[in-house]
C-alpha cells in the first residue's frame, strides 16, 4: 500500500525532515499489516528495512541459552525499530515481534541512511533514541538480577510509569499495560507468579486495573518502596 508524506510526518523522528526528503522516503516506503506473533525483525539477520509502527504494538525479544523467551522493550505507535544495522550491516541482535495485529511502515535502510547523512536533526534524533534504548536495556537487566519477584514486578511498573508523558504521569496511570504473560516474559517469571503479585498489590490498594487499557497506580510511594527494598 502506498505511503504518503502526511503519514510519515506523524512520526516524531521524521517530522522535521523537509518535504522533498519525505517525498523520497514515501516513494520507497511500504505500509504492511502483520498478524499477532508475526516476526517483524529477525534477530541476528541483516535487515533491508527500518520498521515504523503506525498501529498496534511490537516487542523486542531475545532468547536465553535454554530457549526461554525474554522480553526487552515495547514499541508503541510512532516509534520505530531496526536502526542498529543502518551502518554496519549486522542487523538487530534481538528479534521484534507483533503483540497484536499491527500496521507497520517499512522504509528501505539505504533510503533512510541517505536521509540521515543529509539531515543533522535526524542524526541527533537517532543518537538520542539509541542512548535511551541502551539505558532502558541496562535498567531491564538490573531488574532481572533482583531475587524478589514482587520487586521485579514493581520495578517494571515503576519504570513504565516514569516513561508516561507528563499528563499521565501526574495521574499515576500506565496506558495500555502489558498482560501478565507479557510481563512474565520481560521479567523471566511465569504468568501465574505475576498474577499472584498483582493480587497482592490490588489487595493492598497499590494498583488497580481500569479495563484493559489503563493500570492505575494508587500508591506510588508504596510501589517504589517494594521495588527499592525488595520486600516480598
Amino acid at each position: 500500500m502506498a505511503v504518503t508524506t502526511e503519514l510519515l510526518k506523524r512520526f516524531p523522528m521524521l517530522s522535521g525532515l523537509s518535504d522533498s526528503s519525505l517525498d523520497q522516503l514515501a516513494l520507497q516506503a511500504n505500509l504492511k499489516s502483520v498478524s499477532r506473533r508475526a516476526v517483524v525483525v529477525n534477530g541476528g539477520s541483516a535487515s533491508e528495512n527500518l520498521c515504523f509502527l503506525f498501529e498496534g504494538r511490537l516487542q523486542g525479544v531475545d532468547f536465553t541459552l535454554d530457549g526461554r523467551e525474554v522480553g526487552l522493550y515495547f514499541i508503541e505507535p510512532g516509534d520505530f525499530c531496526g536502526e542498529l544495522g543502518l551502518f554496519d550491516g549486522e542487523g538487530q541482535p534481538e528479534s521484534v515481534i507483533a503483540l497484536a495485529k499491527s500496521q507497520i511502515i517499512l522504509i528501505p535502510a539505504a533510503a533512510f541512511r541517505s536521509a540521515v547523512l543529509t539531515n543533522q536533526q535526524l542524526v541527533e534524533g537517532l543518537f538520542t533514541r539509541m542512548s535511551a534504548r541502551v539505558r532502558k536495556l541496562s535498567a531491564q537487566r538490573a531488574l532481572l538480577g533482583l531475587s524478589s519477584t514482587i520487586a521485579r514486578v514493581c520495578g517494571q511498573l515503576w519504570m513504565m510509569l516514569q516513561e508516561q508523558d507528563n499528563i499521565n504521569r501526574r495521574e499515576g496511570v500506565i496506558l495500555n499495560p502489558p498482560t501478565h504473560q507479557e510481563l512474565g516474559i520481560m521479567l523471566n517469571l511465569s504468568r501465574e507468579t505475576v498474577t499472584r503479585v498483582f493480587q497482592t498489590l490490588q489487595s493492598e490498594s497499590i494498583v488497580k486495573r481500569d479495563g484493559t487499557t489503563r493500570l492505575l497506580i494508587l500508591d506510588e510511594t508504596a510501589l517504589r518502596a517494594l521495588f527499592e527494598t525488595g520486600d516480598g
